[in-house]
């Protein structure tokens, strides 16, 4: 973005201009001449600033998720939050990690391809030692897990996928599946050292220890996705297209519904005592004057009025008004 001038940069601008100190000519040659922009081929940015922008938000939603389901599990005061979302070469990240890590590989179905998540080891042990029930020390002995404790912690960072399977439900349905749990980055090659990855960095909090949790996701994984990730795809709204016959079978099952309809042929109110002492032959006076119109109630609403009758024998009504009210409403 072009730098904006103070009132006084510009007072300056055009007094030099007024005196000759600056020629009008040579400032309008600079401006539309071709400017040259180093670019690092090593580096390649090929994720646009949209797209990091709804990286960002889909996971800060992961990150409000897994702060509950940790807080859950680990019965501490747990925070989680989103530090940095950048774009750089696989190399650079696997550099940029320790030497020894918790790295958990996954393959996020139907996508073809493996993202990364890497919990650091004082993060990962603090949550190893509060759910064997200790008050969660950090303590850094990654190079040798043993058996017990590589598998809880493959099944805790397995059920997180739950989170980042909902998080990412607004784009695409994933399915991820944990395929592996590694310590060393360098045993580690989901793609080429030059394919650019998305890290998104969270900031974690689990009771007096703090660390990261890093998310890798290469390129080359998204790609099929990334026109999800615009902005313009999140906005525009999507005319579902109807098959055909399928209003009609709608309207054909919704008439077959059943509903309860009511003719109230009058209101009455007596004692709890009266009430016990009712006896077959016993006449309720009803506060209904026997030529007004009944009310008819369908599915609990006040809908028409009518009058009793008979039809081949066998009690009935006949509509005789619809109310204003049912009117209204259709």
């Amino acid at each position: 973005m072009a730098d904006i001038l103070s009132q006084g940069e510009i007072d300056a601008l055009l007094s030099a201009l007024s005196t000759g100190e600056m020629d009008a000519d040579e400032l309008l040659k600079e401006e539309t001449e071709k400017k040259v922009k180093v670019y690092d081929f090593k580096r390649a940015l090929r994720f646009s600033k949209d797209q990091i922008r709804s990286l960002s938000r889909i996971h800060e939603n992961f990150a409000r998720l897994l702060t509950t389901f940790f807080s859950a599990q680990l019965r501490t005061f747990v925070q989680i939050s989103v530090a940095s979302v950048d774009q750089l070469p696989y190399e650079e990240f696997i550099r940029s990690i320790p030497k020894m890590t918790i790295l958990n590989v996954f393959e996020p179905y139907p996508l073809d391809g493996r993202f990364l998540m890497e919990v650091n080891p004082n993060i990962a042990y603090t949550m190893l030692d509060r759910l064997l029930g200790g008050k969660g020390v950090a303590v850094n002995k990654i190079d040798n897990l043993t058996e017990i404790e590589t598998r809880i912690m493959s099944q805790l960072f397995q059920r997180t996928l739950e989170s980042f399977t909902e998080a990412w439900t607004s784009v695409v349905e994933l399915d991820p599946v944990m395929e592996d749990m590694e310590v060393n980055p360098q045993f580690l090659q989901m793609v080429s050292p030059n394919e650019t990855v998305v890290v998104i960095s969270l900031s974690t909090t689990i009771g007096e220890t703090s660390g990261m949790i890093n998310l890798c996701l290469p390129h080359v994984t998204l790609e099929e996705i990334l026109p999800k990730l615009s902005v313009h795809y999140w906005m525009q709204t999507k005319k579902k297209q109807r098959e055909p016959g399928e209003v009609e079978a709608l309207e054909a099952t919704v008439r077959k519904a059943p509903l309860l309809i009511q003719a109230e042929l009058g209101r009455s109110e007596i004692t709890i005592q009266e009430f016990l002492q009712l006896n077959t032959g016993d006449v309720i006076e009803l506060d209904q004057n026997i030529n007004e119109s009944l009310l008819v109630t369908v599915g609990g609403e006040q809908k028409y009025k009518a009058q009793p009758g008979k039809s081949k024998n066998q009690m009935a009504i006949q509509i005789t008004e619809v109310m204003e009210e049912a009117l209204e409403n259709e």
